[in-house]
C-alpha cells in the first residue's frame, strides 16, 4: 500500500540532529563530529548561499519497512534491487518484497555493511549485476571494501564473481565508500574509504583505500589506467586522494565521473574525476578536526585538484543523482544529493560544472541514503528508517 506525504517548507535554519556518515556507528568511529558554523572562502569555487525551496514536494512511500536500504537499481521490467545495510538484498516486485537467496556474506560493522547495486549497462544480453560490500575474506582481521557481480536467476544469486577485494581487512568501522558507477565505455568505476587511516593510504599508491578505481566490466584492468605498470602501484586506481565517496554518477552531459565525498567537521566535495589525479585528502582540505582542531592549514594546491563544490559545515552527503527527466522539469539538468545529517534532499543548480544554487527539498524527511532515477524517469529517495520513496512532480 502506497502512503503519500506532502512535505510543506520548513523556514527555519539548519540544525544539527546527529552525526554524520552513520549516527548508528558511533561506538565505531574514532571521533565525534560537531556542526562547524566558519564559512570558508575559496578563490575558485563559488558557494551560494542556501534557499530555502519554493515548491511543495509531495512523495509516496512505495517499499516499506526497510532500516537502511544502502543502495538501490532498477531491473529492466521495472523492479528493484534494494540492498540492506545488514545483508539482505531485496528484489521488490509487484508491490512484494523477496530476499534474493545466495547473497555475499557480508561484515556488517560501523559503516561497512552490503553496499551498492548497479544493475549492469548490457544486462539485457549478459544478465551482470554488480555490488559492493564489506567482506571478511582475506589477509587480517575485520573487513574491507569488495567489488562482486553476480547473475539473478529464480530469486538467487548465481555466477558470482569476486572482481576485487580491498585489503588489508582492518576492525575499524569508518570509511568503506562505496559506490558504483558506468562510463558508457566499457568500464566501471567503484569507491573505497580510507577505512579511517587517513595518513597513511588516501595518499600511498600502493595500498587502498581513500580511491576511485576503474576496472572493465569483467574485473580485468583496463591497459590505460594510469598507473599501470608502476612498482607496485594498485593498477585498478583511477584517482586517489580520497576521503570517503559515498556518491558517484556518470554525468553524461560532460562524459565525466562525479564523486561526492564525505569531509570530516567540514569540507564535504563533489569532485570531478579525473585520470590519475590526486584529489588531496589529508593534505588540503576545507574540514577540520572533530575536536575542532586543524590537521591541515591548506586549502588548495598545485598538485591536487579543486573541487567543483564544498559543504561547510558537513552535510553528511549519500545518495547522488544527476536529473534527465522530463517529469522534473524544475529539476532536469540539476543534481541532487541526500544529507544524511540534515535529513533532507539538496537541489544544486548547475550551470555547466558551476553550482549556480542550492536549496532544501524534501526537509526533514530522514536520513537520506540513495537517489536514483528510474527508467521510466521517476525519482526515488531510499530514507533510513521508512523505506524507498518516490518524489512526485510539482502540481
Amino acid at each position: 500500500m502506497k502512503i503519500r506525504i506532502l512535505l510543506v517548507p520548513v523556514f527555519a535554519a539548519a540544525f544539527v540532529i546527529g552525526c554524520g556518515e552513520n549516527e548508528k556507528a558511533k561506538a565505531e568511529v574514532d571521533q565525534q563530529a560537531t556542526e562547524n558554523d566558519s564559512i570558508q572562502e575559496t578563490v575558485s569555487v563559488t558557494i551560494p548561499e542556501e534557499q530555502l525551496t519554493t515548491a511543495e514536494y509531495e512523495f509516496e512511500v512505495v517499499v516499506p519497512d526497510l532500516q537502511i536500504a544502502w543502495g538501490l537499481d532498477f531491473l529492466p521490467d521495472g523492479s528493484m534491487l534494494i540492498t540492506e545495510k545488514s545483508g539482505e538484498l531485496i528484489h521488490y516486485k509487484d508491490e512484494k518484497k523477496q530476499q534474493v537467496k545466495a547473497s555475499p556474506e557480508v561484515y556488517n560493522r560501523g559503516q561497512g555493511g552490503f553496499l551498492d547495486v548497479a544493475v549492469g549497462p548490457d544486462f539485457k544480453n549478459d544478465g551482470w549485476i554488480y555490488f559492493t560490500y564489506a567482506s571478511t575474506e582475506g589477509e587480517g582481521e575485520g573487513g574491507n571494501t569488495t567489488l562482486m557481480r553476480a547473475k539473478l536467476e529464480n530469486n538467487q544469486l548465481t555466477n558470482k564473481e569476486v572482481l576485487y577485494k580491498a585489503v588489508p581487512n582492518s576492525t575499524r568501522g569508518q570509511h568503506f565508500g562505496s559506490r558504483i558507477s558506468f562510463d558508457g565505455q566499457g568500464h566501471l568505476f567503484f569507491s573505497v574509504g580510507d577505512r579511517g587511516d587517513r595518513d597513511v593510504n588516501p595518499q600511498d599508491l600502493t595500498r587502498d583505500g581513500g580511491k576511485v578505481y576503474r576496472l572493465n566490466l569483467d574485473g580485468s584492468i583496463p591497459q590505460d589506467n594510469p598507473f599501470v605498470g608502476e612498482a607496485g602501484a594498485k593498477e585498478a586506481v583511477f584517482s586517489y586522494g580520497h576521503r570517503n565517496p559515498q556518491g558517484m554518477i556518470f554525468n553524461k552531459e560532460t562524459g565525466e565521473v562525479w564523486v561526492h565525498e564525505h569531509g570530516p567537521q567540514g569540507g564535504d566535495e563533489i569532485n570531478v574525476i579525473k585520470k590519475g589525479a590526486n584529489y588531496g585528502w589529508p593534505l588540503v582540505s576545507y574540514g577540520i578536526n572533530y575536536d575542532g582542531t586543524s590537521f591541515t592549514d591548506e586549502t588548495a594546491g598545485p598538485d591536487f585538484e579543486d573541487p567543483l563544490y564544498y559543504w561547510v559545515p558537513s552535510i553528511a552527503p549519500s545518495g547522488f543523482v544527476f536529473v534527465t527527466s522530463d517529469k522534473y522539469p524544475e529539476l532536469k539538468g540539476d543534481v541532487l544529493v541526500g544529507s544524511l545529517k540534515f535529513q533532507y534532499v539538496e537541489h544544486l543548480s548547475l550551470n555547466g560544472k558551476e553550482v549556480t544554487a542550492r536549496e532544501k527539498i524534501l526537509e526533514q524527511i530522514g536520513r537520506v541514503r540513495d537517489i536514483v532515477e528510474s527508467p521510466d524517469g521517476d525519482l526515488y529517495v531510499s530514507v533510513e528508517g521508512i523505506g524507498i520513496v518516490k518524489i512526485l512532480p510539482k502540481q
